[in-house]
């Protein structure tokens, strides 16, 4: 799968040959993760090549290899900094103040839908449903991702048991099918190539949280 990025979003300095210092090397790793990105959204996961990659970067390919041994590391590294970058745990917490469990479901079920659904993450989704299939790496990296949500929101829902003391004995089953409640609307989104509105989103989210903590009493 190719998608279309502005030729002129990423412009490569000119590095000086020899040994990176210490200082240049978060440098040329994010260098190496912007160009990587642009190539995959631009190539396809297939269809890209380590060589233009490095290439492009104005590296060795010892440098690239030292740090990312193939192309399925490299993507996974993608990955990783966009969880860095745009993770929704933050929408589990309040500078105001502890959220209650519905609150909080539905500030984080919303923030990691808006999220998903503009950018580069949103690019990066559609390549890995398009070619998962011939590229098993491709599902292993979303389901690290997955499992990232699934432990933060997990911990948030334990968390809120504990405060109001009401039992729940598997936190993390419950999390889960949190989680892929979300998936689901968001897949049909992507599959049916949807326009959804704010709006849209918060109210099926609303409704999505009301669902779950309907069958509280047996979590």
């Amino acid at each position: 799968m190719k998608l279309l990025v502005q030729d002129d979003a990423l412009e490569v300095p000119r590095r000086p040959r020899g040994r990176p210092k210490l200082d240049d090397v978060a440098q040329i790793d994010a260098l190496l993760l912007d160009v990587a990105l642009r190539e995959f959204l631009a190539e396809g996961y297939g269809g890209t090549s380590l060589t233009r990659i490095v290439k492009i970067a104005g590296i060795s390919k010892t440098t690239l290899y030292t740090r990312y041994p193939s192309k399925a590391d490299l993507f996974a590294a993608i990955c990783r900094r966009q969880i860095e970058r745009f993770s929704a745990v933050t929408a589990l917490r309040s500078p105001k103040g502890r959220l209650d469990l519905a609150s909080g479901l539905e500030a984080y079920g919303n923030r990691t839908l808006e999220i998903s659904l503009e950018g580069d993450l949103l690019h990066v989704n559609r390549l890995i449903y398009s070619e998962s299939g011939r590229f098993p790496e491709l599902g292993q990296a979303a389901a690290e991702r997955t499992q990232l949500g699934i432990e933060d929101v997990s911990t948030f829902i334990r968390t809120c048991a504990d405060a109001e003391g009401i039992a729940c004995r598997d936190p993390q089953v419950v999390a889960a099918a949190f989680i892929f409640m979300l998936r689901g609307w968001y897949v049909d989104v992507l599959l049916t190539n949807r326009h959804v509105t704010a709006r849209d989103r918060q109210r099926w989210v609303a409704s999505a949280v009301r669902t779950l903590l309907a069958g509280r009493a047996e979590w």
